[in-house]
Order: structure tokens, then C-alpha cells, then sequence
């Protein structure tokens, strides 16, 4: 069965490629940028090339996108020419050559103002009965692809998953505050308490999908690491959440000490995977106890997959003094 990966140059397309090529399965990369992963090189949004691409392809991995950190660089009709029309141009050329999987990589950002609950309230339990509430043209736009999707499974009979996928960048965090009061290795971890994954399980989630996806139609999941916490800890979480992960999560405090680490004093949101368990079957490997684990092992929290994809970044330029402009 031939795939076809979009975004086959960004970070996630290639570890799919990777992933791919290493189990000896045919697979396509198309990208606007050339790369050792991309077979065409092009726009999603270019009708003629995507149609020659889709020739016997049966599965389609969609993760090329305009991302948050280009909101700053890029117009809003960018965003809708990638990430709307892009997508509804490969919605209907899989439907026309009779794709059996449509895998479109969404964004937990698409939840917007709904990760923020008011000062004093408990954290967000964040899974997929939450109503997004996108705060920028990126969350606008990829919940319209997400609504394509199941548009074309409602109308053309086009089995499609949406994956809302929390964080797996390796590169710096967009929020200068954090920055300041944590090391990136030391912010990553913590965040696979509540709002991170590894690319290793991202990569899982999308092939498990793609062979769900003719028996399930259209579905939507959140895709983060297993979190430890439960319910009923939101409240205790904004007022002192390293009592709760010292309760929930064994092992991590003597490794945290000789690294001379912190673990995060309030967490406002925690996302929950248990739909895309239950339903698809995904077993994410990578959660904060196996992280750091390795991390102990190794002295570092990647596994060989992230370490050979490395730091992409998303701008060619560099911004003074932040790693993406505002």
C-alpha cells in the first residue's frame, strides 16, 4: 500500500518517512522545501501536482501546515491557502482516486482560550468534549480542515482521523517566561506530565490510524503523553502541582535534585488520551516515568528518532533575542 506524506521536510513528515522507509513500505514525501524525505517537491495547494502525487496512493498522512510560530511572518490568506485549501484540495483528490485512510495531523493549540481557565479556577481537563475556542488564524484554520475532514467522510465516504497532536518540537519555547525559568530540557519534561509527546508515539499514532481508520470513519483524538494526574487533581494543580506529582509520578525527584531541576509550580491545563486508547488502540510508550528513565540511562530525555531529526526550526531568519517573532 503507498502512502503519502505531506510535509515530508518538516519534523514530523520526515520521522514518518523515516519510519516508513525503515519498514520497507512504499511511501511518496511531498514538501514546498526539497529534502532527502521529499519525492515531490511542491504545494499541497497546487491542484495539478497533488493529483499526479495521489496516483496510487492508498493512505494519505497529512501533516504539512503552516504552524503557530508563523503567525508572526506569514498573512492570514497564507494560512488559508496551506492549511484550508491545501486541505480540501488532498480531501478531494484522495476521494477521487479512492484513498482508503486520511490521516490529518491537527494541534491541541486548535483548543485556543479553552487552556486557560480564569485565575483561581482549576486546571483544564482537556479532552475531545471540549469546544475549541481559537485565539489566532492558526486555531481558525486548522479546525476548518478538521471539519473537512469529516465533511468528506459524511459526504464522500472518505475515512478520515484527525489527530490533535500537544507538543513534540524540540526547539526552544515560544514563551520568554518559561525560558527564563527553566532549562528546555528541564521544561520538556515537565511537560510530559500534562502537555507533550514524544515524536516516536506521534509517529505510532498516525500509522495505527491509518489502519483504524476504514472501520472507524471519522475521529478525532487528542495525542499526548499519558498523563498521571486525574480529575480530581485539577484544583490542587494550579495552586501546587509538584505536591500532586510527587503523589502521582515515582522516581523523578532524586534524578530532578542532581540535575539541579524544578518541577513546574502550577500546571493550568492536562490533556487526556484515553479516547484515542480506547478507541484506536494507540499505546504511547513515552510518558514522564519513561522519560525520565532514559533520561537517567542515557542523559538525554530523545530517543535515537528525535536525535535524528534534530532542530529544524520554522523561520530561515533568525530573531534577535527569541527564537520565533511575535
Amino acid at each position: 500500500m503507498t502512502v503519502l506524506v505531506t510535509g515530508s521536510s518538516g519534523h514530523l513528515g520526515e520521522a514518518l518517512m523515516r519510519t516508513l522507509r525503515a519498514d520497507r513500505r512504499d511511501a511518496i514525501g511531498l514538501d514546498v522545501l526539497p529534502s532527502p524525505f521529499t519525492d515531490v517537491v511542491g504545494s499541497i495547494a497546487d491542484r495539478g501536482l497533488v493529483k499526479r502525487a495521489m496516483n496510487g496512493v492508498r493512505a494519505v498522512l497529512h501533516t504539512a501546515t503552516l504552524h503557530k510560530p508563523h503567525v508572526g511572518t506569514h498573512g492570514r490568506d497564507a494560512f488559508v491557502e496551506t492549511n484550508v485549501l491545501g486541505a480540501l484540495i488532498l480531501l478531494e483528490e484522495a476521494a477521487r482516486v479512492g484513498v482508503e485512510s486520511f490521516v490529518m495531523t491537527s494541534t491541541t493549540s486548535a483548543f485556543g482560550d479553552a487552556l486557560r481557565p480564569p485565575p483561581g479556577e482549576p486546571a483544564a481537563w482537556i479532552d475531545e468534549e471540549v469546544a475549541p475556542v481559537p485565539k489566532n488564524i492558526y486555531g481558525v484554520t486548522k479546525t476548518a480542515a478538521e471539519d473537512l475532514c469529516r465533511l468528506f467522510w459524511r459526504n464522500e465516504r472518505l475515512p478520515c482521523i484527525v489527530l490533535r497532536t500537544s507538543r513534540f518540537f524540540p526547539e526552544p519555547d515560544d514563551d520568554p517566561q518559561a525560558r527564563a525559568a527553566f532549562t528546555s530540557d528541564n521544561l520538556k519534561v515537565n511537560e510530559f506530565l500534562y502537555r507533550r509527546v514524544a515524536i516516536e508515539d506521534v509517529v505510532d499514532a498516525h500509522l495505527v490510524a491509518a489502519e483504524r481508520a476504514p472501520a472507524i470513519g471519522f475521529g478525532l483524538y487528542v495525542i499526548s503523553a499519558t498523563t498521571p494526574f486525574q480529575r480530581e487533581d485539577a484544583a490542587r494543580l494550579r495552586d501546587d502541582a509538584a505536591s500532586v506529582a510527587r503523589e502521582r509520578v515515582p522516581g523523578w525527584q532524586d534524578e530532578y535534585a542532581r540535575r539541579g531541576w524544578r518541577m513546574a509550580a502550577s500546571i493550568d491545563r492536562v490533556y487526556d488520551n484515553a479516547l484515542a486508547r480506547r478507541e484506536l488502540g494507540w499505546r504511547p510508550k513515552w510518558d514522564v516515568e519513561a522519560v525520565v528513565a532514559r533520561l537517567r540511562e542515557t542523559g538525554d530525555i530523545r530517543g535515537p528518532l528525535a536525535k535524528a531529526i534534530g532542530e529544524k526550526g520554522y523561520h530561515a531568519e533568525p530573531f534577535e533575542g527569541r527564537p520565533y517573532p511575535a
